[in-house]
């Protein structure tokens, strides 16, 4: 065999073929690391979600059992009872723990967004003015969840119906339970909440200087 015949290069065929095998092994590469990619993707929204879940139903857990059977006495209005609940929203007097910085008690107002219909919407107000914020009404709204599809309060009524109730206003005790559902645009599993009340209301005056 000549030297010539030795040095000669690859053919056109085996060209193509070693181009056709490189075309293949980089589609499968990059189709991997795709598939990688929305599975991490799935795995940190599904982690989102659960975190999103734990927060909201941290916040009932903390306020709702420590709701306070209180009078609004301090309006010009006439004296109401703080609990009021209606089938897509609720207000109540609870407290904030010591760390928040948030001091004696305050007025939550939970529910949908009147403008959107889509976000669930706390409004923050203490429940009377004190002499630290020189008698001014300081307000605060934060969003406690976003896509939102539904939002359905219920009341238990032990004392009267036993059984559950969509309205609850003008009454002068608290409800036994509170049951709480809600649905996400994307349908995501929401378990239904629960929460039992521990104080029993009581229909007397405050004495502001036993709040403050």
């Amino acid at each position: 065999m000549s030297v010539q015949q030795k040095s000669r290069g690859f053919t056109l065929l085996e060209v193509m073929l070693a181009m056709t095998l490189l075309s293949i092994m980089v589609v499968l590469l990059f189709t991997t690391l795709a598939i990688c990619a929305e599975s991490w993707n799935k795995g940190e929204n599904k982690i989102a979600q659960v975190n999103e879940k734990a927060v909201v139903y941290r916040f009932f857990k903390r306020h709702l059992p420590a709701i306070k059977p209180l009078w609004d006495d301090f309006s010009n209005d006439e004296r109401v009872f703080s609990f009021q609940g209606q089938s897509d929203n609720f207000q109540f007097v609870s407290v904030f723990p010591a760390s928040s910085g948030r001091k004696g008690l305050h007025i939550f107002e939970v529910a949908l967004d009147k403008a959107e219909k889509t976000t669930i919407k706390v409004l923050l107000k203490p429940f009377y003015p004190s002499a630290e914020q020189g008698q001014q009404w300081q307000e605060e709204t934060v969003i406690l969840l976003e896509n939102v599809a539904e939002f359905e309060l219920s009341y238990f009524d032990k004392k009267k119906t036993g059984s559950w109730q969509a309205n609850w206003q003008d009454k002068k005790y608290l409800p036994e339970l509170i049951k709480i559902n809600i649905v996400q645009s994307d349908e995501s599993y929401w378990p239904e909440m629960i929460f039992a009340l521990k104080i029993k209301a009581k229909n007397t005056n405050i004495n502001q200087d036993k709040l403050g």
